[in-house]
């Protein structure tokens, strides 16, 4: 039987049964134009969601999407750093390209260089007082943002089985 969530918390359900959940389709039961659009309207709706928050991140704070990911990632280390490789490798940037964004970082005081004490192949990338400032400032329009374009429409419990779904498909495909 399908137990709810107050159940599985340990609350008491009543003694009427709680209906099975129906049977989970198959690959075999879908059919290919079904599982294609499916797809579709994943990629269509990402696309669309992240073009809208990403352009109110350009108006508000005049970062590129690189530049605001560069940012609320090093918000969210300890000690506002990270090292280069690192930081690159986890934003999905080139070193090229990492580097082009890095050099504006620095040129707009939101980021330094420091280099390792102990590796000198270990080149850190460090929040300024201006970017630590900026990037909270960006993660929580971000997150409002992402409350009226993805929390308000799905609603909470659809916002979290979305999240679940997607870090079940990440790590279903890691490494394929």
């Amino acid at each position: 039987m399908k137990r709810n969530k107050h159940e599985e918390k340990g609350g008491q359900v009543g003694t009427e049964d709680i209906a099975p959940a129906p049977p989970a389709a198959t690959d075999k039961d879908t059919d290919d134009d079904e599982i294609v659009t499916w797809w579709g309207l994943v990629i269509e709706g990402y696309h669309t969601t992240q073009e809208r928050l990403m352009s109110e991140i350009a108006e508000r704070f005049e970062l590129t999407p690189g530049a605001f990911d560069i940012l609320v990632r090093l918000v969210r280390s300890p000690e506002c750093r990270m090292p280069m490789t690192k930081l690159a490798k986890e934003a999905a940037l080139s070193s090229g390209g990492f580097t082009k964004v890095a050099d504006r970082l620095v040129s707009a005081g939101l980021i330094r260089r420091e280099p390792c004490d102990t590796d000198r192949r270990v080149t850190y990338v460090v929040l300024t007082e201006h970017g630590r400032t900026t990037a909270e400032e960006a993660k929580h329009a971000c997150a409002e943002i992402l409350r009226r374009t993805v929390l308000d429409p799905l609603g909470p419990e659809n916002s979290e089985q979305l999240a679940n779904a997607m870090r079940t498909l990440r790590a279903a495909n890691a490494d394929a």
